[in-house]
């Protein structure tokens, strides 16, 4: 319903943020990693958001990234983790983290989050692994100079895709990256290019 609400910031909460946006005050449910990088009350800012609704409840959720918006609703999508676990998890990694973690089966990172065991952190990286093979991704970009990728740029590639980037664009911005740096690198610096 809302992409963005973008507005003066007026409070702070624990796990929310109130963005004042044309007279009307949006209370905007968010991870740490947002509420840190919002600043101080009385700068503007902007909020991806997501409106949650349920039989009792509409909950608005937002956050300073689109990685971090991406990232929250691929969680969600997942059966079993809802917004709460979701905002647990992105409270301790960043987008970047989180898709590596998903890409290497790594569930110790993502059970750093309150309130996410092992069995959930297995169910997150089954359920969106399988989204990436229904994704087909090609790690070979077709063109006149032909480029076979590094295991860790394929890996940054399927990382992308999982943070909501098509496979074209994410082979695109890896293109021309140095091969020899570790996934976590070759992902800040395509997001960059992406931006």
């Amino acid at each position: 319903m809302y992409y963005y609400i973008k507005g003066k910031l007026v409070q702070k909460g624990e796990n929310y943020l109130v963005i004042d946006a044309g007279g009307v005050g949006y209370m905007i449910y968010t991870s740490l990693t947002s509420i840190m990088e919002a600043g101080d009350a009385g700068r503007e800012i902007t909020m991806y958001t997501y409106l949650h609704v349920r039989e009792d409840v509409m909950d608005l959720f937002g956050f300073t990234s689109i990685e971090e918006k991406n990232m929250f609703l691929h969680l969600i999508s997942v059966s079993g983790v809802g917004p709460k676990a979701a905002l647990a998890v992105l409270s301790v990694v960043t987008p970047a983290q989180f898709a590596v973690a998903v890409v290497t089966n790594d569930a110790k990172t993502i059970t750093k989050a309150s309130g996410v065991g092992a069995k959930m952190a297995q169910r997150i990286i089954l359920e969106l692994k399988d989204k990436l093979k229904k994704e087909e991704i090609d790690v070979t970009i077709n063109s006149e100079n032909e480029i076979d990728f590094s295991d860790n740029m394929s890996e940054a590639v399927s990382a992308l895709v999982v943070l909501g980037y098509n496979a074209n664009d994410a082979q695109r911005a890896v293109r021309g990256i140095d091969a020899s740096l570790g996934v976590e690198e070759i992902i800040k610096k395509a997001l960059s290019s992406l931006l």
